[in-house]
């Protein structure tokens, strides 16, 4: 990630000065899927240059960890570390469908660009994605639809038990107990290994076999799959 910097000789000698850019802003997120849960979400203002994820980019490491199991630590430390400002697990753990999480506060200061991630369970590596939305100056209210993106990581199988929907320790890879088991596999032929919309999932409607762990009443989803509303103070 990249930063400009001014050093504090230029500033301290009054040859410039910089414009103030801070503003409150409020983000509220819903889960528009019928029956998916997004793990933990990630809020996240930082500047132009600096990127949670690039559509059409190999994921990164982080970004691979958060998108298979959840885990948006390495995202939030990098973010933090670049002098960026973030809102970590506001939903305080999983955030059901048709579920929103708001009054989520956050003074940008200097950030002029916005992001948010989380994974969808159950799924293999989809996650919903906002990619460095700039803030807008104008006070007001904003609101975008946004889509699950895939990362690019794993091969869509739609197989929990051993297969990669297991999730992290304290993450269910199917909530609510209405995933299958015994599936076969869903044949997935996707080359792309670089983070691209995701299709969607295809489920069945076998509980005991079929080629997918998923119920297809239950999670199949399309694009978009969350609703956000940012107001500029």
């Amino acid at each position: 990630m990249k930063r400009t910097l001014v050093t504090a000789s230029l500033m301290a000698a009054g040859l410039f000065s910089l414009p103030t850019l801070a503003a409150d802003i409020e983000v509220s997120v819903t889960n528009l899927t019928h029956g998916n849960h997004f793990t933990p979400l990630l809020i996240a203002a930082h500047d132009a240059d600096s990127h949670l994820f690039q559509v059409g980019t190999e994921a990164s490491a982080a970004l691979q960890k958060m998108a298979e199991g959840g885990d948006i630590t390495d995202l939030d430390t990098a973010v933090t570390g670049n002098a960026g400002v973030t809102s970590a697990n506001p939903a305080m753990g999983l955030l059901a469908a048709g579920m929103s999480v708001s009054d989520v506060m956050l003074d940008t200061g200097d950030n002029t660009h916005l992001s948010i991630v989380a994974m969808v369970l159950p799924t293999n590596d989809a996650f919903v994605g906002l990619d460095g939305w700039e803030i807008p100056t104008e006070a007001g209210t904003y609101t975008m639809y946004v889509n699950a993106y895939d990362a690019g990581t794993e091969a869509n199988d739609e197989i929990i038990n051993g297969g990669g929907m297991s999730g992290v320790p304290g993450i269910p890879a199917a909530p609510g107990g209405d995933g299958g088991t015994n599936g076969t596999g869903v044949m997935d032929n996707s080359d792309n290994s670089y983070v691209h919309t995701h299709p969607g999932v295809l489920g069945d409607m076998d509980p005991a076999g079929g080629m997918s762990d998923l119920d297809s009443r239950v999670h199949r989803w399309l694009n978009p799959v969350a609703k956000v509303v940012v107001t500029v103070k």
